[in-house]
């Protein structure tokens, strides 16, 4: 599977090195162009690529936003993401540390709706990119990711590369609920569990 990934900072850097070294292969793209992520390529090798926003989109069997939240609206055509497992793994701060007010809704609810027909699943938002590089390679239990999204089937999609990567997949539930869990605010965003740990949370 080709996962494309928008945003090369540290977070989704980091991403593009485990996806790689999981055996998958990755299409890039950034706000600064495909030039900017030359010596990202040349770290990555073949298994990696360079593109802008919508070819990175049309590119890739999945895509994963890792960009500012407030970048996501209009980056893309409306219906570039139609019938596309989407994983929304930005979070939505109103100023530094300080989750955004969005009325009672969830980013990931915001990105449905500005990409309507996506199948959107809210993952890979909770974990500190320090944490991201090493644990899933790491000794002991496996530390949870987590998947929130009203399409059964792209949330198993998401959990497959979730394993793969060495992590264990947490169902959160449906989009909105799961996404209140699991972003800023959030009694699960960088919070590091187990898998049995995620799970006795979720289940009180």
């Amino acid at each position: 599977m080709r996962t494309g990934i928008i945003g090369t900072g540290r977070i989704g850097s980091t991403l593009a090195r485990i996806l790689v070294a999981a055996g998958h292969e990755v299409v890039l793209a950034n706000a600064r162009g495909p030039q900017s992520i030359g010596p990202l390529l040349a770290e990555l090798g073949p298994a990696a690529a360079a593109a802008d926003p919508a070819g990175a989109a049309d590119r890739a069997d999945l895509l994963v936003l890792m960009l500012p939240h407030a970048a996501v609206r209009g980056l893309l055509p409306p219906d570039a993401l139609r019938d596309r497992v989407l994983v929304d793994a930005t979070n939505a701060f109103g100023g530094p540390g300080t989750p955004a007010d969005l009325d009672g809704r969830t980013s990931s609810e915001l990105v449905a709706e500005w990409y309507p027909g996506a199948r959107v699943v809210k993952s890979l938002n909770t974990m500190h990119y320090e944490t991201l590089a090493v644990a899933g390679t790491a000794q002991g239990e496996r530390l949870a990711h987590f998947t929130a999204g009203d399409d059964g089937k792209a949330k198993e999609i998401v959990a497959g590369i979730i394993t793969d990567l060495g992590f264990a997949a947490v169902d959160t539930g449906p989009l909105h609920a799961g996404g209140i869990l699991q972003q800023p605010g959030g009694p699960l965003f960088n919070r590091p569990l187990t898998q049995a740990e995620a799970l006795a949370w979720i289940s009180h």
